[in-house]
């Protein structure tokens, strides 16, 4: 009996979103045989890979510190034993602190008469001045040889026009030296006649007007608007000195008060010459100085007014470039390194714009 043929099954392809899926999934990502056997055993050496260091790795002996130990201590004895010991020194043995002895205290006497070439510096003392100014006068008076009129003594350096004023009237010694006669060659005759060049002057004989006395009675003047001539007219002030005056007032944008004067480097240790400027000096009332722009000004100008200097003047350009420009004076307190001292100097002087 023939066998009955089956009907063929009907394969009708997959149609739609999932075949068009699993066709992308196939392409990209399907393995053949031997792609499936080559990452296989990729994988199996990369896993001997990775557990080789432990595998191949010897086995290391356990480490002992003590031989090193030994040696180390036994160097740092060496070296202590080379190192010399260094002095010990107090508080007062390696720089002493100097003393001095104590000056006796001189008994005043009343003022009378007196001649200054005969005195000593105790002498002085007794007349109501200091010890040193005592001896800088004797040192002055071997110095010129010994006193000829009272200008000498109105030049010494340290001496008050109030202590000179007391004095004064007691110093037995005529008020200026006597004028000088210009300086002649020849020779004079035995009846008292001259030769032919007796009466020419010599040759390298100074003028007498080349070194004018300063004036004694000097009217006060602006010290805003003074120049170098003015400021020489004072005693005690020189060419040099009242050129650095000139600058320094140029660098400040002018003076408020004369006691700026004592901030000057040449004047600090001078005080006699600051009570001179401040007695022949003043400040016209109402007066502006110029004042320094913390907003505008460069590095280099900030730098140049001396109530600012370099570092303070780096710190305010950064802080303006990083805040912004100051609106009010009061701003500048933000500003850590800005001492309370140096901020009032400053205020007169700012100018916000």
């Amino acid at each position: 009996m023939p066998t009955p043929i089956r009907p063929a099954r009907a394969t009708a392809k997959p149609a739609g979103l999932w075949a068009s899926f699993r066709a992308t999934r196939r392409r990209f990502f399907g393995f053949s045989r031997r792609e499936t056997s080559g990452f296989v055993v990729l994988l199996a050496l990369l896993v001997l890979l990775l557990f080789a260091p432990q595998l191949l790795r010897p086995h290391l002996p356990a480490y002992n510190p003590a031989p090193d130990r030994q040696q180390l201590d036994a160097w740092a004895t060496e070296l202590a034993a080379r190192r010399q010991p260094r002095p010990t020194y107090t508080r007062n043995s390696r720089y002493p602190k100097r003393t001095y002895a104590a000056r006796a205290t001189v008994a005043q006497v009343p003022l009378a008469p007196f001649d200054p070439n005969r005195f000593s510096a105790t002498d002085w003392q007794a007349r109501g001045l200091p010890a040193w100014l005592g001896e800088r006068l004797v040192k002055y008076r071997e110095a010129v040889g010994g006193f000829r009129a009272k200008e000498q003594l109105r030049r010494a350096y340290g001496l008050s026009d109030t202590t000179y004023a007391r004095l004064a009237p007691y110093i037995q010694l005529p008020e200026q030296l006597p004028a000088r006669e210009p300086r002649t060659y020849g020779s004079r005759a035995a009846d008292g006649s001259t030769g032919r060049f007796a009466t020419r002057p010599f040759e390298g004989a100074r003028p007498a007007t080349q070194y004018q006395r300063k004036p004694r009675n000097l009217q006060p003047f602006d010290l805003n608007t003074a120049d170098t001539t003015q400021l020489m007219q004072i005693r005690g002030i020189g060419r040099g000195l009242s050129a650095r005056v000139v600058k320094y007032r140029q660098r400040l944008g002018g003076f408020r008060s004369p006691g700026q004067l004592a901030e000057l480097y040449s004047l600090r240790d001078a005080p006699d010459l600051v009570d001179s400027l401040r007695k022949y000096t003043f400040v016209r009332a109402g007066f502006e100085p110029a004042g320094v722009d913390v907003n505008g000004a460069s590095f280099e100008e900030l730098q140049a007014h001396p109530y600012v200097g370099k570092r303070l003047a780096r710190v305010l350009v950064s802080f303006r470039q990083q805040h912004g420009p100051f609106r009010q004076p009061t701003d500048l307190r933000q500003i850590r390194i800005l001492d309370e001292a140096t901020y009032e100097k400053l205020l007169p002087y700012l100018l916000i714009r």
